[in-house]
């Protein structure tokens, strides 16, 4: 077994040990970063996921060791993956704080210090887990919600990092007083927006189950009302589960996401008298409203203590972006349907068969890939 194999095992090992998993059908790990600007340094405070270390450790080639030594040694990935700058100059990093027990999600503090002034306009860039393979040409993605502070306050909130997309902070300026935390919601809708379209378009667990629901849908009329129960379902329980009124283990949701794909295109297969009509939406909502707490998924914790109208702003721009993703893959897949539909004569008749049949049971298959690994 070679010593990336052991790694490997030794990662999932311990997650089994922890209580940590990694996402199923999400090459996306979701974390916080708190960034405390001073008058000599920049200090990071970053919270990631339990997802984000296991990445890094079982890919990067590492001798396996236990869990609270893969999170200690983490901090000094994050330092490499991490840069700052300050006015346009790079500042030096150190990791100053490590997880002390391997119990909930690590903590890490990481500090900046500046050559001679304070600088006026700081740059935040990293690339963590960009370097490993989700599957062929779909790398990792780690993202961290981002709040501000100076002088004690919080000063900006709900920012987002990501690999593609550096934050700039403007370093200088009024602490912000007495009043709230400054949420530009221009940028936050953008970020957000964007955040929401790669959440779909890398999450296949939920791509599958919206091609599964297309190849059934007979009409235009047919696409809109199946798509619009489940952006209904599944927006409900996005927000009340971001607003913590609504938890559910992931344990419970995960299987149950994976178990919905199996469903849906066996329902596509078997009975394809009842793909159609109330029932079907039936199934499209209820399986949508745990589909929308997979979407929060690491967005519960990363988003905790955001002021009110940030979250709104997040919530809103982000369900939009779920909804632009979706479309990206269903449009497309309609069209295609529609082709076939519109040409007479029974070639066309068995190229449509074939595209449902056979389409769906692959889907039902990879939904099975899922399902048994949500189990585990």
């Amino acid at each position: 077994m070679t010593s990336r194999r052991v790694a490997v095992a030794a990662a999932l090992l311990s997650c089994v040990v922890s209580g940590a998993r990694p996402a199923a059908g999400h090459p996306v790990a979701q974390g916080a970063l708190v960034i405390v600007l001073g008058s000599d340094r920049v200090s990071v405070h970053a919270t990631v996921s339990g997802e984000e270390v296991l990445v890094a450790e079982a890919f990067g080639g590492r001798a396996p060791v236990s869990l609270l030594e893969m999170q200690w040694r983490h901090g000094d990935y994050l330092l490499d993956h991490l840069r700052v700058t300050g006015d346009g100059r790079p500042l030096s990093g150190r990791v100053v704080h490590r997880p002390e027990t391997p119990a909930g999600r690590p903590t890490y503090e990481l500090e900046f210090g500046a050559a001679s002034a304070a600088p006026a306009r700081i740059v935040l860039e990293q690339n963590v887990l960009r370097e490993f393979e989700f599957a062929p040409g779909n790398p990792w993605e780690a993202t961290y919600v981002v709040r501000v502070m100076r002088a004690g306050r919080v000063v900006q909130d709900g920012l987002l990092l990501t690999s593609g997309q550096p934050l700039v902070v403007e370093a200088a300026g009024p602490t912000g007083g007495d009043g709230p935390a400054r949420v530009d919601r221009g940028r936050m809708a953008r970020d957000y927006v964007r955040h929401g379209i790669a959440h779909i378009l890398t999450g296949y667990d939920h791509l599958l189950f919206v091609v599964a629901l297309v190849l059934a849908v007979a009409t235009l009329w047919d696409l809109v009302k199946v798509v619009s129960v489940f952006t209904v379902a599944h927006s409900i329980t996005l927000t009340l589960a971001v607003l913590n009124i609504v938890r559910i283990p992931r344990e419970v949701v995960e299987p149950v996401i994976a178990a919905s794909i199996v469903v849906v295109a066996l329902q596509n297969v078997f009975a394809p008298a009842r793909i159609r009509g109330a029932g079907r939406l039936a199934v499209a909502f209820l399986f949508g409203l745990f589909h929308g707490l997979g979407f929060a998924g690491g967005l519960l914790a990363a988003m905790e203590g955001m002021a009110g109208v940030a979250i709104g702003v997040a919530i809103a721009a982000f369900s939009v972006g779920v909804e632009v993703g979706h479309q990206l893959v269903v449009l497309p897949v309609f069209g295609l349907l529609t082709l076939t539909r519109r040409e007479p004569g029974p070639r066309f008749t068995v190229i449509r068969y074939r595209l449902l049949r056979y389409g769906s049971a692959a889907i039902s298959l990879a939904g099975l890939v899922y399902l048994v690994e949500a189990l585990r």
